[in-house]
C-alpha cells in the first residue's frame, strides 16, 4: 500500500474511532497523528519529529494573543460588562416587535466583538436576557433559539481567536485584514437573525418595549462607553499599526480588568478563579494546536492535500462547485468538531485548492470560519447550543426546532459570503490591508 494512502487511512480512521469511543478531540488527533508518523518514519525518528513539530506549532508569537483574549473574555464575563451592553442594545432595538429578542441579538454582537467568544456571549447575555424575556411572556424555546443563533457572531466580529488560528495555519495571512474582513459577515449574520426574530415575533404577538427619552438613551450610552471603548482601543490600535494583535490582546486584559475594578464587580480574591478558568481553556486550545501541527506535518510529508486536491479537480474544475463541496464538507464537520481543530485540520487540505484558483486568503478564511461557526449551534457537539440550552434550563431537543429558521438564514448568508468576495474584502481593501 502507498505510504500516503496508509497515513491518510490511519489519520481518518484513528481520529474517527477515538472520537466515537469518547476520547477528547485533542487526544484523538494526537494519537492518530503519532501512529501515522510511525507508518512513515522509524520509531525513534517518529517520536523525535512528533515532539519537534508539537513544540514548533506552539512556538509562535502570534499565538500569544489567544491566551490573552481568552483571559480578557473571562474577565468581561465576570465583570458586569454584559448588563451595560444589554442596556445599550435595548436602546438600539426597543421599537421593534419582539424588542427583547432583538436586544439579545444586538447584545451578543456587541459582547462578542469585545470578548471574541461565542460561548461567553451565550452565557453572559443569555443569562441576563432569558429571565427578562420570560417575564414578558416570551416562549423560553424561542428566547433560547435567539440567544444561541446570534452568539457566534463574536467569532467573526473581531477580536476572534479562530481567525488568529487560521492566520497561523494558512501561512501568515494578515490578522488585521482578517479582523476587518469579519465585520460585514458578522453583522450580516446578526441582521439575518434579526429578520427571523422579527417575523417570529409578529407571529407570536410579541410587542415592542417602546422608545426611551433622549436623556435616558444618552445615560445608557454614557454608561456603556467605557466597555465599547475597548473595541476602539484594541482594534483601532491593531489596524493603525500602533501595536500587534498580540500586544492588543494584552492591552485588552489590562483594560477589562481595570474596568471591572472600576465597576466593582471583580475583587482581588476573584482573580485566582478567573486565571484558573482562562488557563484551562488556553491549555486545551494550545495543546490542540500542538498535536494538529503533527498532523499537518504528516499530511504535508505524504502529499495528502495534493491527493485530495487532484481528486476534487478530477471531479470538476468549476470553482463554484468546488466551493460548494468545501462548504458542505465543513458544515458536516462542524456538527461534530469544534472550529479550532477543524480549522487546523481542514485549512491545509482546502487552502491549496483555493489558492490554485486565485482565491484571496482573507476571503477564504472568513468563509471557513463562518461555516464552522454554524457548527457551534448544531447538534450533536455544538458548544454554544449546549451552553444556551443550559442557561435557558431546557433540553436540546426542545430548542432544535425553533433554531431551524435561524440555521436556514445563516446558511443563506454563508452562500453570499462564499460567492461575493467583496463582502469579506471591502473593508480590508478600503483600509489598504
Amino acid at each position: 500500500m502507498d505510504v500516503a494512502v496508509q497515513a491518510a487511512m490511519i489519520l481518518f480512521f484513528g481520529v474517527t474511532i477515538l472520537l466515537v469511543i469518547g476520547a477528547p478531540i485533542s487526544v484523538s488527533v494526537g494519537i492518530a497523528s503519532v501512529l501515522a508518523m510511525f507508518s512513515i518514519l522509524e520509531a525513534d525518528n517518529a517520536l523525535l519529529t512528533s515532539a519537534q513539530r508539537m513544540f514548533t506549532g506552539m512556538n509562535s508569537f502570534a499565538l500569544l494573543a489567544i491566551p490573552f483574549f481568552i483571559l480578557a473574555g473571562v474577565i468581561m464575563n465576570n465583570g458586569g460588562i454584559a448588563i451595560r451592553l444589554v442596556n445599550c442594545a435595548k436602546v438600539l432595538s426597543g421599537r421593534l416587535p419582539g424588542s427583547l429578542a432583538h436586544t439579545n441579538i444586538v447584545a451578543n454582537m456587541l459582547f462578542g466583538s469585545i470578548s471574541g467568544s461565542a460561548v461567553a456571549a451565550a452565557a453572559a447575555v443569555g443569562g441576563t436576557m432569558t429571565p427578562l424575556q420570560e417575564k414578558e411572556g416570551y416562549r423560553r424555546e424561542f428566547s433560547a433559539a435567539v440567544n444561541i443563533a446570534s452568539a457566534p457572531t463574536g467569532m467573526l466580529i473581531p477580536p476572534s481567536n479562530t481567525l488568529i488560528v487560521y492566520s497561523l495555519v494558512s501561512g501568515g495571512t494578515s490578522i488585521a485584514a482578517l479582523f476587518m474582513g469579519g465585520y460585514i459577515p458578522g453583522i450580516l449574520w446578526g441582521l439575518g437573525c434579526m429578520i427571523v426574530a422579527f417575523f417570529l415575533a409578529k407571529k407570536f404577538g410579541y410587542k415592542s418595549e417602546g422608545g426611551v427619552t433622549l436623556m435616558q438613551a444618552l445615560r445608557v450610552f454614557w454608561d456603556a462607553i467605557p466597555s465599547l471603548l475597548l473595541i476602539v482601543i484594541v482594534i483601532g490600535g491593531i489596524i493603525g499599526g500602533v501595536f500587534t494583535a498580540t500586544e492588543g490582546s494584552a492591552i485588552a486584559v489590562v483594560y477589562s480588568l481595570l474596568l471591572s475594578f472600576f465597576y466593582r464587580t471583580i475583587k482581588l480574591k476573584d482573580l485566582p478563579r478567573i486565571l484558573l478558568e482562562s488557563t484551562k481553556t488556553t491549555a486545551i486550545v494550545i495543546f490542540l494546536i500542538g498535536v494538529s501541527s503533527i498532523m499537518s506535518w504528516v499530511m504535508a510529508f505524504t502529499n495528502i492535500p495534493n491527493m485530495i486536491a487532484n481528486g476534487l479537480l478530477g471531479l470538476t474544475d468549476n470553482i463554484f462547485i468546488i466551493l460548494l463541496i468545501m462548504n458542505i464538507v465543513l458544515l458536516i464537520v462542524g456538527t461534530f468538531m469544534d472550529p479550532t481543530p477543524a480549522v487546523l485540520i481542514f485549512t491545509p487540505i482546502f487552502w491549496p485548492i483555493a489558492q490554485s484558483f486565485g482565491i484571496d486568503p482573507v476571503h477564504f478564511g472568513i468563509m471557513v470560519v463562518f461555516n464552522l461557526s454554524i457548527g457551534t449551534i448544531t447538534p450533536p457537539v455544538g458548544p454554544v447550543l449546549f451552553v444556551g440550552t443550559k442557561v435557558a434550563n431546557l433540553r436540546i431537543e426542545h430548542v432544535v426546532r425553533p433554531l431551524l429558521p435561524f440555521f436556514a438564514v445563516t446558511v443563506v448568508v454563508l452562500m453570499l459570503i462564499t460567492y461575493i468576495p467583496q463582502l469579506s474584502l471591502f473593508i480590508p481593501k478600503l483600509l489598504g490591508l
